[in-house]
């Protein structure tokens, strides 16, 4: 199981992004449920649509359709993200990404995802998630 990030999938829906073919083989590889914290949705539509790639969206949405991906409600997730948001609150650890941990933390704490900011100082710090891909200091 793994939790996606805004930023992973992008780099899965996006071929020309330098991480797309570790993001695609990084999802490929994995085994069960896919989850996709539904306060990303609007924050993927948004990056997608804003840059063009408007196929790729289409693209995801058919795939959630199918089932490719599970939608994560996380309905008592609140107080986790909050924790989270305070806690790094100096990283400017936002509310779509504190979701994506507190999602993972639930089912498994993998995390697909190239955003390196966030995410491997806050797997370190709450040693709740392991990131994937895993090639840290190349990401953005």
């Amino acid at each position: 199981m793994i939790a996606v990030d805004t930023s992973g999938l992008y780099a899965v829906l996006n071929r020309d992004d330098p991480y797309h073919y570790a993001a695609e083989a990084t999802l490929k590889a994995e085994s069960g449920l896919r989850f996709i914290p539904v306060a990303i949705l609007s924050e993927i539509a948004y990056v997608l649509e804003s840059r063009g790639h408007t196929r790729q969206l289409l693209v995801f949405l058919q795939d959630l359709e199918n089932g490719a991906y599970t939608r994560d409600y996380g309905e008592d997730d609140l107080p986790r993200i909050r924790a989270l948001m305070q806690r790094y609150a100096d990283l400017r650890l936002g509310f779509a990404d504190a979701a994506v941990i507190a999602c993972a933390e639930r089912h498994g704490g993998r995390v697909l995802t190239t955003d390196y900011r966030h995410f491997p100082v806050v797997g370190r710090g709450e040693g709740t998630i392991t990131v994937l891909p895993s090639f840290e200091g190349l990401g953005t």
